[in-house]
């Protein structure tokens, strides 16, 4: 399998090792430098309408990079397109949905497909509309958040509340829904206000057993002044 290696303390490049015959699949324009040995060509990972839902899900791009060894071993560079940390995630008995733009690469026989969201969640909460991206398969992935990243466990006996702008991956088995960080005495009304004025806005409430991986800096707000810029 293919050797995922994050080098660099701000911003860092993902270093991936790869022998003859492997290959793997990453986001568009992710490649910095890469080896003669290696071959990059464009692909539509799962055929046109994964490609179309994995758009939908998470901003991925219709075609991503296809990077294979065909000439002998040889080494990668790659870069996310948000300013900030990586982290690969093992994949095998545990598997993650990605929220938006988080996708960086994946070894494989990793696939990335789209899972539909409630309603509720879908308009609100910020992870990527009513398509939310969601790993199968084994073997790695690697993802990336704005600013630092911080992996936490969610237990089954009490809530994890997290701001849905600090989001990158959670467990595909927690349970999830949107919120408010305010008083659960207050009504609807009064929550959506309370939480607007203070600046925190709307929440993910997780529930179940499992991991959540979190990024220093507010993705929403990130995005946005980009696209307004």
């Amino acid at each position: 399998m293919p050797t995922f290696t994050i080098t660099g303390d701000i911003d860092p490049f993902l270093h991936v090792s790869l022998r003859r015959g492997e290959v793997i699949f990453c986001e568009s324009d992710a490649m910095v430098m890469m080896e003669d040995a290696l071959d990059l060509t464009s692909s539509v990972q799962g055929g046109i309408l994964q490609a179309v839902a994995r758009r939908l899900a998470n901003g991925e791009s219709f075609f991503q990079q296809r990077i294979e060894a065909k000439r002998g071993d040889g080494d990668c560079l790659l870069s996310p397109g948000t300013p900030g940390s990586i982290q690969i995630l093992d994949l095998g008995p545990s598997q993650y949905c990605l929220s938006d733009s988080a996708y960086v690469a994946a070894t494989a026989e990793v696939q990335i497909t789209a899972r539909m969201q409630n309603i509720g969640t879908a308009l609100f909460g910020g992870t990527g509309g009513f398509l939310i991206g969601q790993t199968s398969g084994v073997g790695q992935v690697a993802v990336s958040g704005f600013g630092s990243l911080f992996m936490i466990d969610a237990h089954p006996d009490k809530d994890t509340i997290i701001d849905n702008g600090h989001v990158v991956a959670w467990d595909n088995t927690l349970r999830y829904e949107v919120g408010t960080a305010t008083s659960k005495g207050r009504n609807l009304l009064g929550n959506l206000v309370n939480s607007a004025t203070s600046g925190e806005g709307l929440i993910l409430r997780f529930r179940g057993n499992g991991k959540i991986l979190l990024c220093s800096r507010n993705q929403r707000t990130f995005f946005a002044q980009t696209k307004g810029g």
